[in-house]
């Protein structure tokens, strides 16, 4: 039997959750997500979570080329029951002969919830803005939010709570960067950043979280900012296919070796989002030294964006 539809008018849908930014959400819908990643990484997630995606697609939509966010949105998607499609640059016609906004309605047709990891924030905030279900940042040239998560549920699962310690960048102001500043106010910490001339975060994004109660050092002396560091954190010097041999010669200085890592406390971690180019931004020494986490950090990837796909489905109050 068929049954007519209802003459009443359907409700107004809500409009998606999307995880663009640390700096759009608040500060305990933060907390939640990385509660939850660590519940996720010890096996005690609460039952109704384990698996709460059965019957539900992501696609991930990848602009640059990727290891860890690839394997660990798609490991952790299939952990949660769903299931993945991957659309490559040359799989799809996003930006090319589709315009994003047509790309965006379309897929929301199709799956549940999107991933993207793109150049341009634009592209990234595009999608957003015509989507019917949530959409995720997977990486942009300007921010990398997911990656932020993992880092902080890797502090905290090594040193406990992450407000009132000293976090230290040291070298390119980057994406990376600028997605722990973001953090700074949400989670309570102080960030120090030292960077080269012209290589500095951006401005604003310094400014708005310094306005929303964050300390945030601005240096170029990477010895003096890490003086007391909880946590040094460095990133690679050039960019997928970046061949600026001037650039790198400014960030000689930044390197994080042995002798640099000793201006940090004795009990301050090292962490690197990876790939790492060895012995040049990190030596051996301190990559594969006792105070190095980049391997727990690199496996958060999964259970901090289980976390995140979950309150984004609106599992996670």
């Amino acid at each position: 039997m068929i049954t007519p539809m209802s003459s009443q008018p359907a409700a107004a849908a809500m409009p998606p959750r999307h995880f663009l930014d640390i700096a759009d959400v608040d500060a305990a819908t933060l907390r939640r997500m990385i509660d939850l990643a660590a519940q996720y990484r010890t096996g005690t997630a609460p039952e109704a979570l384990r698996r709460p995606l059965a019957g539900k697609t992501l696609a991930m939509i990848f602009e640059k080329p990727s290891t860890r966010t690839r394997v660990s949105f798609q490991v952790g998607m299939q952990q949660l029951g769903g299931e993945v499609v991957v659309l490559s640059h040359q799989d799809t016609q996003l930006g090319r002969g589709e315009t994003i906004p047509d790309a965006s309605r379309v897929l929301s047709r199709f799956v549940d919830i999107m991933m993207i990891r793109t150049f341009a924030p634009e592209t990234l905030h595009e999608l957003a803005d015509y989507a019917s279900v949530p959409v995720i940042n997977g990486l942009t040239d300007e921010t990398h939010p997911c990656q932020v998560m993992a880092d902080i549920a890797t502090f905290e699962q090594h040193r406990g709570p992450i407000a009132g310690k000293v976090i230290a960048w040291t070298g390119d102001g980057n994406n990376v960067a600028q997605s722990w500043i973001e953090a700074a106010p949400k989670f309570g910490f102080e960030m120090r950043l030292a960077c080269p001339e012209g290589l500095e975060p951006r401005e604003d994004i310094v400014a708005r979280a310094r306005a929303e109660g964050a300390t945030v050092i601005v240096g170029s002396d990477p010895r003096e900012l890490l003086v007391g560091a909880d946590c040094v954190i460095t990133d690679t010097w050039l960019s997928m296919h970046d061949t600026d041999t001037d650039r790198s010669n400014a960030l000689l200085p930044y390197q994080v070796n042995a002798d640099l890592m000793a201006c940090a406390k004795p009990s301050a971690l090292f962490m690197h989002c990876l790939p790492a180019h060895r012995n040049e931004e990190v030596t051996d020494e301190v990559m594969d030294g006792p105070q190095s986490v980049v391997w727990d950090e690199a496996e958060n990837r999964l259970h901090a964006q289980k976390a995140v796909m979950v309150w984004c489905m609106g599992l996670l109050s």
